[in-house]
């Protein structure tokens, strides 16, 4: 932990040395499922007979669980049409309840990803420029303690390279993060504004070249970037974030079970348990109520909504192809995993192997939640997974089911997802 803060990005990633990136396995399409007693699914041939062996992503998503994960589930959207699922583990530990096929879950800062394209989609229709300051659109709102709007475009902000301090890197500090600050906070409404205005009471890690922003390369992750571009949107658009995500995304590709849930704690039924270790915190606690971020990481979805959502990003479904070449153009972003990069609202990185085309991620985490996915550079293929554990009281165990998690999206999308 860095300075003794949390490096836990609620509504978005664990910055702290997060070299994996969260996944999970799968079954064949048209398979049926059974539960173990212990919660884990495998694999029924079609006529009902025990498949004398699991399907690997089965066996993946397995592998997750053994690793630390309470409960998990993986949808797989195939570039040959197919259909894949797997779940393992329990939806409420001690229950054997399996986890839902379809559960509703916090996908963090995945939301991001909606945040950009919304802000893509905008600049393609005229409304606003990439090279726009955030003075223009926010005037005074990004300010003080050496902090200048006029020095940050909607392109720094997209691709975290404003060097704006991350707000939740306050707000969640390691002292104080306990399961009786979660009781205590769960029901907390903060408003974007508040959340940015915290942000602005440390000094930035640095300002973009005033000549040249767009090509600024340092790059830190921040969820106050997104907040402010969440702002800029309402600002254009006189609408709230959430009703533009809808009308231009979510009802366009038909993804029912997208939502926003405001400043209600419920997940909707169905869903499972999230469960958080503490820091210090040897048990897992049930954070499954808690109010969540905004347009950096306040979306629900499911995995099938995800897929369909990450293969129109890349496939044109959503964006022009200028708009898809400015979100793939990229920097370094080693928190990520060996060779990622962040485009706008993206991260690649050459997990399928350095000869083939990189695979397009992004991630988030919320209290007790991971969400994981990837999509094929061409957006044929998608792996989505849902995993319904965090543990910040023993990283090595969390790395662990990371790195499990990691290898079933790879799995899936480089070996046969294509």
């Amino acid at each position: 932990m860095e300075g003794g803060k949390l490096m836990v990005l609620f509504g978005g990633r664990l910055t702290r040395a997060w070299l994996y990136t969260a996944g999970v396995g799968l079954l064949a399409t048209g398979a049926a499922m059974v539960v173990a007693p212990n919660g884990s699914a495998f694999g029924l041939a079609a006529g009902g007979q025990e498949a004398t062996e699991r399907s690997r992503l089965q066996r993946d998503a397995d592998e997750v669980a053994a690793a630390g994960a309470t409960g998990l589930v993986v949808a797989v959207d195939g570039a040959d049409g197919g259909h894949r699922r797997a779940r393992a583990g329990e939806a409420e530990v001690g229950t054997g309840t399996p986890v839902p096929w379809q559960p509703y879950y916090r996908i963090g800062s995945d939301s991001k990803t909606f945040t950009s394209v919304v802000l893509l989609q905008l600049v393609d229709e005229g409304e606003v420029s990439l090279s726009d300051t955030v003075e223009h659109w926010l005037p005074g709102v990004v300010a003080g303690a050496g902090n200048d709007g006029s020095r940050i475009t909607v392109e720094n902000l997209l691709r975290h390279t404003s060097g704006l301090a991350n707000y939740t890197d306050i707000l969640f500090d390691l002292e104080t993060f306990t399961p009786e600050f979660y009781q205590d906070d769960r029901f907390t409404v903060r408003s974007p504004r508040e959340q940015v205005a915290l942000a602005m009471t440390r000094a930035p890690g640095w300002l973009p070249d005033a000549a040249d922003p767009a090509g600024e390369t340092r790059w830190s992750y921040s969820n106050t970037n997104y907040l402010l571009a969440g702002m800029i949107i309402e600002r254009i658009t006189g609408h709230t974030w959430e009703r533009e995500v809808h009308e231009r995304i979510i009802e366009p590709l038909g993804l029912t079970r997208t939502i926003s849930p405001g400043s209600s704690v419920y997940v909707p039924e169905p869903t499972a348990h999230g469960y958080l270790q503490f820091p210090g915190e040897e048990e897992l606690t049930d954070t499954t109520l808690v109010v969540g971020g905004g347009a950096d990481g306040g979306l629900l979805s499911t995995p099938s909504d995800m897929n369909t959502f990450l293969r129109a990003v890349l496939d044109g479904t959503l964006l022009s192809p200028e708009r898809v070449a400015d979100l793939q153009r990229t920097v370094p972003a080693p928190d990520f995993g060996p060779g990622a990069e962040y485009g706008l609202g993206l991260v690649s990185a050459p997990r399928c192997g350095s000869d083939e085309p990189p695979l397009w991620f992004h991630g988030g985490t919320s209290f007790g939640t991971v969400s994981e996915g990837a999509v094929t550079a061409d957006g044929s293929a998608a792996a989505s997974a849902a995993i319904f554990t965090l543990r910040l009281g023993d990283l090595e165990r969390q790395e662990a089911q990371d790195e499990a998690t990691r290898a079933m999206i790879d799995h899936a999308l480089c070996d046969d997802g294509r």
